[in-house]
């Protein structure tokens, strides 16, 4: 039988939950990842420090030549980061001298050698 304390001692137990640090960024500004030209890419992309940093919970099938970069609106060559380091999990990209992260509103997964998309994350 469901009483007026159990309901309150249940909903006190889900207020002293803790932050889950796997998806805990620095801080920045966060996105989360949509496939492309048929690519699976999920998780969370993070713009803070001058760095484009992919959180715990990111995955991508697989793909030749994959690479980090920012886009306005679209993919920006200027601001490639390099291969992608692994394809889930938590990596850090330093964002190249010269490029303002605040002029950017995605994170993109690129195919380089193809020159398609294989990712985006729109960035808030």
């Amino acid at each position: 039988m469901t009483t007026r304390r159990s309901v309150l001692m249940g909903l006190a137990a889900l207020t002293t939950l803790p932050a889950i640090p796997a998806l805990a960024g620095g801080h920045g500004r966060l996105g989360t990842f949509k496939g492309k030209s048929n690519h699976i890419t999920t998780g969370t992309a993070e713009i803070a420090d001058g760095k484009v940093n992919l959180l715990a919970d990111f995955t991508f099938d697989g793909a030749p030549d994959p690479k980090v970069a920012l886009g306005k609106d679209g993919y920006d060559s200027k601001t490639l980061m390099g291969l992608l380091k692994s394809n889930s999990g938590k990596s850090s990209y330093e964002i190249p001298a010269g490029i303002n992260p605040d002029d950017y509103n995605e994170v993109w997964i690129w195919c380089e050698k193809f020159n398609v998309p294989l990712g985006v994350a729109k960035i808030s």
